[in-house]
């Protein structure tokens, strides 16, 4: 496994490239969001621990240009702002899972297994769909219709555990744990965000303002009336 390490504080990024080739991984290391991305485009990594901070482009900005470009690699981001609406910030533009610092070198890798083992679960079927919404798992897309939706890789997850679980109803709690990895989690308002960007994208292809329906106070799931 190859793992890019982006951070520009020299000490930190010593200490986490040592940490992780004791454990057999490959490890490269960058100083600033501009070179991040030269090396991504030249080199296939299995995951990207990225800082927040940085010189020539941020953190932000380096996950946000590469779920632009449709790139799926796990994105583990490092950061000292320990706050909810921080933490929803760093989802939004596409992080996979969120270690503020000072971190823990166990529990930074144990956030690296997680993400690393994500990217090879096996699936169990390429197609699921709901009516005439669709998810090719293979691909990691989803169409309504036979209109690409324009995901980001959350909002992908979010459909696609919705297809998984058909008419079940899915509370906060369990979007929460089966899409966002660490422990600490970023609350409920991280998932009304990414609904709500979803289902404008679906109206945009034409899908029904109620197909993920709200079950008032409970939570979440599909709505049957669109099934057929």
């Amino acid at each position: 496994m190859k793992i890019l390490v982006v951070e520009d504080d020299p000490r930190i990024a010593s200490i986490i490239a040592e940490c992780l080739g004791k454990q057999n991984y490959t490890v490269e290391v960058v100083e600033d969001g501009e070179l991040a991305l030269a090396y991504i485009q030249s080199t296939h990594y299995d995951l990207l621990i990225l800082d927040w901070m940085l010189p020539k482009l941020d953190g932000l900005a380096v996950c946000h240009r590469l779920r632009t470009q449709e790139n799926s690699m796990p994105i583990l981001m490092l950061t000292d702002r320990d706050t909810s609406a921080a933490k929803v910030q760093g989802l939004d533009v596409g992080a996979d899972d969120y270690v503020v610092k000072p971190f823990d070198l166990s529990e930074l890798l144990a956030r690296v297994r997680a993400l690393l083992r994500r990217g090879k679960t096996p699936i169990a079927e390429a197609t699921l769909s709901w009516g005439v919404l669709n998810v090719d798992t293979a691909q990691c897309t989803s169409t309504y219709s036979n209109q690409q939706l324009p995901l980001t890789p959350k909002e992908y997850s979010l459909i696609e555990l919705f297809l998984r679980n058909g008419d079940r109803i899915l509370n906060y709690e369990m979007i929460l744990d089966r899409v966002w990895t660490f422990d600490d989690s970023p609350g409920k308002d991280a998932v009304k965000t990414h609904l709500k960007s979803i289902r404008q994208k679906l109206k945009k292809a034409g899908a029904p303002a109620d197909i993920i329906e709200n079950v008032y106070g409970v939570g979440y799931r599909l709505n049957s009336k669109y099934l057929a």
